[in-house]
């Protein structure tokens, strides 16, 4: 297949020394770069894909130049375009067939958490626990440490729902003014 126009532009070009094909880039490119970077976009979603897929396919049309020159059949723009399509199925299909990669580290244990702290927070509340009077300690235990709800820690302690309630709320006010008492901090009233 002959261009037209690339015999003009290689007379021009005889007083700057080019790589035999580089006119043939220059001018498809020229001719059609943007048919082929929108298709490729088109296909892709992603411009900087796009712009990879149409430099492959300008090398492959370099690779091919007598391929192009001498086929009569079909156009050049038509060959880019299935090339263009052919590299972005053949990306496609590499990723699809490799699993993918998650930077794991190496022989790097899991951090575990400073066991010390909770021992700490856990003797604070302890503590802070002593400080209630029984009804309200009693409460917390049930609904907290024995993980009940207010109806199962009322028949537990025998007594109303809406007493657990009120012991419950009253306590962790108390509770929260231990802990800020002991802390150095003061209480956030809440």
């Amino acid at each position: 297949m002959t261009f037209p126009g690339l015999r003009s532009r290689q007379k021009r070009a005889k007083q700057e020394p080019r790589a035999p094909g580089e006119d043939l880039i220059r001018f498809l490119y020229q001719e059609h770069g943007r048919s082929v970077l929108a298709y490729a976009t088109r296909l892709t979603g992603d411009r900087a894909a796009a712009e990879d897929v149409l430099q492959e396919t300008l090398l492959r049309a370099w690779r091919h130049a007598e391929d192009l020159q001498n086929d009569s059949k079909g156009s050049v723009r038509g060959w880019l375009l299935t090339v263009a399509r052919n590299i972005v199925t053949d990306r496609a299909r590499a990723r699809a067939s490799r699993p993918q990669e998650v930077g794991e580290p190496v022989d790097v244990p899991a951090a575990e958490p400073d066991h010390a702290e909770r021992v700490v927070n856990s003797m604070a509340v302890l503590g802070a626990m002593d400080t209630l009077s029984a009804e309200h300690r009693e409460v917390l235990v049930e609904m907290y440490y024995r993980g009940r709800t207010v109806t199962e820690a009322a028949q537990v302690l025998r007594i109303p729902p809406g007493t657990v309630k009120s012991r419950s709320y009253h306590a962790l006010r108390a509770l929260r003014v231990a802990l800020a008492g002991r802390s150095g901090a003061r209480e956030v009233p809440g």
